[in-house]
């Protein structure tokens, strides 16, 4: 079974397979999978078949992404299939693909269907939505993560090679730790995200899970670049994949300021990576942490609570019996920002990003653990709130912050959860920060997801 995207579109260049053989062969292990949660909606197989057909004969058998089959977070519009942002009450029929997938369909890929995320993609756990709970592929009684979750486990368990999900204050990044894949978070304005439904929408980015940085970043380079259509869509550069660089300076927490929340086995997991890396000549630099911290800590106190009560007034004004409770509880509390509040979050915002600017000076990206820790379906049910705090609290200041990341896998833990860290760098720093994670995962030799293929051969 060829899993990766560069394996895939290789055979179907060489006519080894076929894209349609490859579509057909994707609806199979979703069924086989047997998980109704992953998907809210999938397109009718034989649409796809014969889309997988035509694009044999057209310009897009020379796209980067030829006939490889990707699942789509339901919170991004695709033509012909309900957006529903994991509410029923919100759900309607876009005219048109959000512009990126509009993207991706040019470089040849195959929409297959739409995955279940936190509703409004209001969370970290991936427990929050009416369509049910997917399944992690490790440990069904552990959470998903999200508010990716669907996209995540599609890809962890092999279902799709590709998959799109957003990222605001981790939601491409938590689930990615918690599958065992790659979650890329692209910096502000590289993808355009016209035709997502906003979380917050200054600071909203479409974000990459797929088995490897390198799959990761066919997609993103897909993607990428400027949409008239999209005000916050900007010029940035993204650059190539490179090997890693010499004389790294990476940042990591001063040890009372590591936060695992009791789990010694991710803290030991954590200091091993540490180790890998100076066995590659990474000089390693312990930062202070409290602006970062308290960046952190306004994505939920702050008036980008705010943000997300827009995106869903609709419903909220409507029907708001028809949100999960959590959700509304915590998007409802957005209406109590004043404009005065607001505008001191932003000057607070301003010093924050120039004291962890400062930081930067000093280093070439941070290399963090991606979560604390994991929480099992019936804790964080249990404690909706505070743990999914605890989920962000190495996530939830990176877009705030204008920074770029790339959480990889880094171990399996003696209980079985899978471990993974982020390298976070400056906006504009993807491909940078994005070549050095991709040494960092090869060094693991773990497994593609959830799949037990092995990794492929890292080409430099």
């Amino acid at each position: 079974m060829n899993i990766t995207i560069s394996t895939l579109v290789e055979a179907h260049h060489s006519g080894a397979a076929s894209p349609e053989a490859t579509v057909t062969d994707c609806y199979a292990r979703i069924r086989a999978h047997g998980d109704p949660a992953v998907f809210i909606s999938l397109r009718e197989e034989a649409d796809a078949r014969a889309e997988a057909r035509a694009l044999c004969g057209g310009a897009k058998r020379k796209g980067a992404l030829f006939g490889v089959p990707v699942a789509v977070k339901d919170n991004i519009d695709v033509e012909g299939l309900a957006t529903t942002a994991g509410c029923p009450a919100f759900a309607y029929e876009p005219q048109a693909d959000a512009t990126c997938v509009a993207r991706l369909r040019e470089a040849g890929a195959i929409i297959i269907g739409k995955t279940n995320l936190d509703q409004f993609a209001t969370g970290l756990e991936g427990v929050r939505t009416p369509f049910g709970i997917a399944r992690n592929p490790f440990n069904p009684a552990l959470i998903p993560g999200g508010s990716s979750s669907g996209s995540a486990v599609a890809v962890a368990a092999g279902l799709v090679p590709l998959a799109l999900g957003t990222d605001t204050a981790g939601s491409g990044r938590v689930p990615a730790a918690l599958n065992n894949i790659v979650g890329v978070k692209p910096s502000l304005g590289l993808v355009s995200t016209t035709g997502v439904v906003p979380a917050c929408r200054t600071v909203d980015c479409v974000s990459v899970l797929a088995l490897t940085v390198d799959d990761a970043f066919v997609a993103l380079s897909a993607m990428a670049g400027e949409d008239p259509a999209d005000p916050y869509c900007r010029q940035r550069p993204l650059g190539v994949l490179v090997d890693m660089p010499a004389g790294l300076r990476l940042g990591f927490p001063l040890a009372a300021q590591r936060e695992f929340f009791g789990d010694t086995q991710s803290a030991q997991a954590y200091e091993n990576a540490l180790g890998r890396l100076t066995g590659h000549g990474v000089t390693l630099v312990e930062i202070e942490m409290t602006p970062f911290y308290q960046a952190a800590r306004m994505l939920y106190a702050g008036p980008w609570v705010a943000e997300r009560y827009i995106a869903a007034r609709s419903v909220i004004e409507s029907a708001p019996q028809e949100m999960h409770p959590v959700t509304r509880e915590i998007i409802t509390s957005g209406a109590r920002f004043s404009a005065t509040d607001t505008f001191a979050a932003f000057y607070e915002m301003a010093k924050l990003r120039r004291l962890c600017e400062h930081a930067f000076a000093e280093i070439d990206a941070l290399v963090l653990p991606t979560i604390p820790r994991a929480y099992t379906v019936a804790e964080v049910l249990a404690e909706p709130f505070e743990l999914n705090r605890n989920l962000g609290t190495y996530t939830n200041f990176v877009n705030l912050l204008d920074l770029c990341a790339v959480a990889v896998p880094s171990a399996m833990l003696p209980d079985g959860v899978p471990f993974g860290i982020t390298i976070i760098g400056r906006g504009g720093d993807d491909a940078r920060i994005a070549s050095i994670a991709r040494r960092l995962h090869a060094d693991t030799a773990l497994p593609l997801g959830a799949t037990g293929r092995p990794q492929p051969l890292l080409m430099a």
